[in-house]
């Protein structure tokens, strides 16, 4: 007779089904001791950045940064690390913060002689490809000029009615809404309101009608409320690139909002586009194409419409909310603020674009309150490209994320005399001389270089001339419920502001 075949045994006496569970629980259990003690180990004593200080949480994993950030208090906590370690610190594995004035440049400026720039960080800004925001070098300088039509001095001047009006109705509406001054205002609602319906004109031909119908527009408020969690979208994407497709399969909300939001912004569009090329508008500037024959396709008007009315909108009502607390806050401030607008113009008419560059004093409130409360607090990464790059005089591996905030930098004790005292004479030319230790290339409120926001001279025009008016017409005192409006706010990217109430008491007018 023949042998028969016999299966081999499983060695130490084990059953295959046992073995196989015993070999993929060994494997699991290796990969959860490579990522809760080598990989830790490695990142802090052996990874590029390890010469780099910074808390060794930090430095062992991103999940303190991730924590911080979701939490809302990252900016605080940069600024508490940066006081601790100094200008350079590494605040996750993979990642630097710096505080440094010349960081500015470097991290986010261009490079000379065809140097690669350190590149918008790639996994977040994925999503922004079709916008100038996260356009490549080249791409972006085309569609800068097409853009920078809409923002030509010449086309400001022939948007100021449009403007001029909606900060008409502003100030008509507030002495109805605080019952003659008789009751304080949600001043931080009121100023949504206002920017949100100017942009909402400048973009789409047709305002938010948030001033007329005394509510926010749908779309508003869908883009408020996508704000944290877009925070939260953009810390996980860090571990996993396509969260965004797990996002919108367990949570149908989610998808319900991006539909929504997309669908209102292709309607505003096509009605705007049914009105024509005669309006000084963004939309009639984005149709036209360059001296070089480049021109915005349809996917891109759409993606650089919905960035401009989130840009243009509520980080302009975050400084007026500001501006406005800190001027309640120093009345001595609020004051002088007030005599030189009351001094300078003898009506309301005179208020205008142009005339309202003579306020040194009001803008240097409004750069200071930019200062102490960024609207973009905390983060604005950057990216090494896969060469490495050269940042303030130390070579830095490829594929680095690098961060200038804005808060740390603008509190940074090393930057700034009395950094955490609001003091608009340092930025009047003829300021005490112990501001000229003051290191002002640190303070980028409209981020820096090529990549600068390109609507700043409309921003800044729009404030001076709205918070002009407000200080001509009102002397301001906080509600006693917003006393301490601004202590400890949270941060999403954006700061989540709470309603302040402020009581406007109308001016005095000498005989």
């Amino acid at each position: 007779m023949g042998l028969m075949q016999q299966t081999p045994a499983a060695p130490f006496g084990l059953g295959t089904s046992t073995l196989l569970f015993s070999l993929v629980g060994f494997g699991i259990l290796s990969y959860v001791v490579y990522l809760a003690v080598v990989r830790p180990i490695y990142n802090v004593f052996f990874h590029p950045l390890s010469k780099y200080p910074g808390p060794k949480s930090w430095a062992a994993s991103r999940i303190p940064y991730v924590l911080s950030s979701t939490g809302g208090h990252l900016q605080y906590k940069l600024l508490e690390l940066h006081c601790k370690y100094g200008d350079v610190v590494r605040i996750a594995p993979n990642e630097l913060s710096y505080v440094r004035p010349d960081a500015w440049k470097q991290v986010m400026g261009h490079r000379k002689h065809g140097e690669s720039e350190n590149g918008k960080e790639r996994v977040n800004y994925t999503s922004f490809a079709d916008s100038i925001i996260g356009a490549d070098r080249h791409e972006h300088a085309q569609g800068r000029r097409v853009l920078s039509h809409a923002f030509s001095a010449k086309r400001m001047l022939e948007q100021e009615p449009l403007i001029k009006k909606y900060i008409d109705l502003f100030f008509e509406r507030l002495p109805v809404v605080s019952e003659g001054c008789s009751k304080p205002v949600d001043i931080v609602r009121w100023y949504n309101y206002t920017t949100f319906d100017i942009i909402g004109d400048l973009t789409f031909g047709e305002s938010f009608h948030c001033l007329e119908s005394k509510t926010m527009h749908p779309w508003v408020r869908l883009i408020f409320a996508s704000v944290r969690d877009g925070n939260l979208l953009s810390n996980l994407r860090a571990y996993y690139s396509n969260i965004d497709s797990f996002m919108y399969r367990f949570f149908p909300s989610a998808v319900k909002h991006k539909m929504q939001h997309e669908e209102m912004l292709r309607q505003k569009l096509k009605q705007r586009e049914a009105m024509g090329s005669s309006r000084p508008d963004f939309y009639d500037s984005m149709t036209r194409k360059d001296k070089n024959g480049f021109g915005f396709t349809p996917i891109q008007i759409e993606r650089n419409s919905d960035l401009l009315v989130g840009a243009g909108s509520e980080t302009t009502a975050t400084v007026l909310s500001f501006s406005t607390y800190l001027l309640c806050k120093h009345p001595e401030i609020q004051a002088k603020a007030a005599k030189e607008v009351r001094e300078l113009f003898k009506s309301e008419d005179e208020i205008t674009m142009t005339q309202v560059q003579q306020s040194h004093y009001l803008l240097a409130v409004l750069n200071e309150a930019m200062r102490l409360w960024p609207a973009a607090p905390a983060e604005l990464p950057r990216q090494t490209p896969p060469e490495g790059s050269m940042v303030c005089g130390e070579f830095i591996p490829g594929d680095t994320i690098l961060l200038v905030a804005q808060y740390p930098s603008n509190h940074y004790p090393g930057n700034w005399v009395k950094p955490e005292e609001f003091i608009p004479e340092r930025w009047l030319k003829d300021a005490d001389p112990i501001y000229d230790a003051d290191k002002k290339e640190a303070f980028n409120p409209f981020n820096h270089g090529g990549r600068d926001c390109i609507g700043k001279n409309l921003a800044y025009s729009e404030m001076r001339m709205i918070l002009a008016r407000m200080l001509y017409n009102y002397d301001m005192e906080l509600d006693e419920q917003s006393k301490n409006w601004a202590e400890g706010m949270l941060a999403y990217t954006l700061w989540d502001k709470p309603p302040m109430f402020v009581h406007l008491k109308p001016r005095k007018v000498e005989a």
